[in-house]
């Protein structure tokens, strides 16, 4: 494969490349809308850290760099959710101006644009060197995240598969994932199910959202009214369709961690789902790290270590693999 920069217009027009890229019999050539710091690397310094993970760090309206714990390196974002609209309001949320909503419609054209000549810069530019810490300088994912529920937006099927031809234009990591982080409530959705299965062809993975399995904590940190039978019945689909993990994020809400009534029935879940052997890869278990912007957050505090071990102990006794991020 061979990939060349060609022309950055100056001027007036400071914010295009142009682009060739060849790859064995194929060849594109795009007129790549790219903010103009990100080629060039000289207008932003700061260095990334897993403390920031602002939508808005490459100046793209829809792609934007972090350095993710759980990851363990650069996650690509792919933010579909611009408009900070989603369907359930978690107290822990860090996106500013949260509404109750779905995603507006995406400029694919402009998304295609934008994640091509990121990846170009930062395979072949010096955005690595200039803004990630040495220890986090390996590409380990593209994840579909961002300011609400990924999987509201209308052309879910056709993002996916724009992703797929992207990265077969550039060298990325054999081991790279496209992950999918969703709170799994539209998962019933025919359109979000097709993407599934092309997420599922490119070796991807979807992490589940389960903070809790009761109604009332479900209602009080996640502000959602979704049973637990649709919940359980949109986790069956997901595991059927892609490799599934669970995400839990915990954290002590008034200065208490969860307690025993909300332990107890994450087990019994846990335990029902292993028994009806719905493929579950394990569960991501992990803290707040960063503050959250919503009104609750002088009430939210990191969970303690020892208690997240205790609590991932007992989750593994089951037999399910657990990840712990502190």
């Amino acid at each position: 494969m061979q990939i060349t920069a060609l022309a950055l217009v100056r001027g007036d027009a400071m914010s295009c490349i142009k682009l060739e890229f060849s790859c064995d019999q194929h060849f594109r050539n795009y007129n790549i809308a790219a903010c103009p710091q990100i080629i060039r690397g000289a207008s932003i310094k700061n260095i990334l850290s897993q403390e920031d993970h602002s939508r808005d760090s490459a100046g793209l309206t829809y792609v934007y760099p972090v350095i993710s714990r759980r990851a363990g390196g650069i996650s690509i974002g792919i933010n579909l959710n611009p408009n900070n609209a989603c369907n359930w309001r978690c107290i822990y949320c860090q996106v500013p101006d949260l509404k109750h909503g779905a995603a507006p419609a995406i400029d694919l054209i402009k998304l295609e644009q934008e994640l091509r000549a990121f990846l170009q810069e930062l395979i072949y530019g010096n955005f690595m060197l200039a803004r990630v810490p040495p220890e986090a300088r390996t590409i380990k994912d593209i994840a579909l995240s961002g300011n609400g529920e990924p999987t509201s937006v209308r052309e879910f099927e056709r993002i996916i598969e724009l992703i797929g031809k992207v990265q077969l234009d550039f060298p990325l990591p054999e081991e790279l994932k496209l992950v999918l982080i969703t709170n799994g409530s539209l998962i019933n959705r025919v359109t979000v199910q097709k993407g599934l299965r092309r997420m599922a062809a490119l070796g991807g993975e979807i992490w589940f959202k389960l903070d809790s399995v009761t109604q009332a904590g479900r209602q009080r940190i996640n502000h959602t009214r979704a049973n637990l039978q649709r919940m359980h019945d949109n986790l069956q689909i997901a595991a059927s369709l892609c490799p599934t993990w669970l995400q839990t994020c915990v954290f002590k809400l008034h200065g208490a961690h969860p307690d025993k009534t909300e332990t107890d029935a994450y087990i019994r879940f846990i335990r029902m789902l292993l028994q009806e052997k719905i493929r579950i890869q394990g569960v991501l278990l992990y803290t707040i790290a960063r503050p959250t912007l919503q009104p609750e957050a002088a009430d939210l505090l990191t969970a303690d270590p020892n208690w997240m071990k205790a609590f991932a102990d007992k989750i593994g006794t089951l037999g399910i693999q657990v990840k712990t991020t502190i």
